[in-house]
């Protein structure tokens, strides 16, 4: 079987695990974990923030982020398919009272027209808006990469009309390593940024929040409230640290397998193959539902999974060698009769 469903299917490589069992520990409720402070110390520096902060999911650091910086009853931007919107359980409005706004683009890249378009006026009848929220890269849009001049933008009308800017970075080094720049030029100008640990750094758990000191003192009490101090979580963060030495820059691997999956499918009568930016590939289905499609896929041998009624996402990771990636191409066109 071959498990392209997501870069979260992972599983800790010999040396990951090593630096877990050996890592030194402490109660990162009580003391600071040493492990988790020296992670928390490097994604600051690399992210050019003041500070960091270890969080269990993505999910429990945007929120956080989304707390400490839109008020309760106010509104915050986002892109029509973002993961704020779409995958994180209402939890804005449920655990926040914050609505957020969503905003259509053609390619999933928010840009200063979308946003000033759909900025709030003044009212005694309208919300506020407080932030905006950008995800780069974008899921949903099949890993879009937001580009710096872009991001430039938006931190630069965000700063002149007093928004915060949250950059939703789960895949964040996919983009710094597509487009071989640093980690903190895509985090320039951001109030507050989450990068994950998960996805395609292959580590079993973690997300970091960074940003300026007080919001991220801030942050750890909304962590602890919502339930993710934690304790001995160097065990974790070592996996982390050791993924920053040695999964980060090998992402171009999953880039260049994307890449691989979308020609070998490019001309199949059956799929509109969507060219990957990173390491998602979207695929458009012209003859069969989503449904039957994975269930003729995973007797194939190969697991996607749904992104639409009739669309499919396959997800390159450091578990699929190019030749899996090479087989599954194959089996694909051939079970949705290529």
């Amino acid at each position: 079987m071959i498990d392209l469903r997501s870069d979260t299917v992972t599983r800790p490589s010999a040396g990951m695990r090593r630096a877990m069992a050996e890592a030194e520990v402490g109660d990162d409720v009580l003391d600071g974990d040493p492990t988790t402070r020296r992670l928390e110390a490097r994604v600051a520096e690399l992210l050019g923030q003041e500070a960091a902060l270890f969080f269990p999911s993505g999910t429990q650091a945007n929120q956080a982020a989304l707390q400490v910086l839109a008020p309760r009853g106010t509104e915050v931007i986002v892109e029509a398919g973002a993961h704020l919107l779409h995958y994180e359980k209402a939890a804005a409005a449920v655990l926040s009272g914050i609505q957020l706004l969503p905003v259509a683009t053609a390619d999933g890249v928010l840009r200063v027209e979308h946003v000033g378009a759909a900025l709030r006026q003044g009212s005694a009848f309208l919300p506020r808006t407080a932030a905006l929220a950008v995800e780069n890269t974008h899921n949903a849009a099949g890993g879009r990469i937001v580009p710096p001049a872009v991001m430039g933008a938006l931190a630069a009308f965000a700063a002149s009309h007093e928004l915060a800017l949250h950059v939703d970075g789960a895949r964040l080094w996919n983009a710094a390593v597509a487009l071989q720049v640093p980690l903190a030029r895509l985090a320039r100008g951001a109030t507050t940024v989450m990068v994950s640990f998960s996805k395609g750094l292959g580590c079993p758990v973690g997300s970091c929040l960074a940003g300026p000191r007080d919001l991220i003192a801030e942050a750890w009490q909304v962590r602890a409230r919502l339930g993710g101090g934690m304790r001995q979580t160097g065990i974790l963060t070592a996996a982390c640290l050791y993924a920053l030495d040695h999964h980060v820059e090998r992402l171009a691997d999953d880039h260049a397998h994307a890449r691989l999956l979308a020609e070998r499918l490019a001309d199949h009568p059956n799929l509109a193959v969507t060219p990957p930016e990173t390491n998602i590939v979207m695929l458009d289905l012209r003859r069969h539902s989503a449904e039957e499609a994975l269930a003729v896929l995973e007797r194939a041998g190969v697991k996607l999974s749904r992104f639409g009624p009739r669309r499919l996402r396959a997800v390159t990771h450091l578990d699929v060698t190019a030749a899996q990636v090479a087989l599954a191409a194959e089996r694909i066109g051939e079970a949705l009769g290529g």
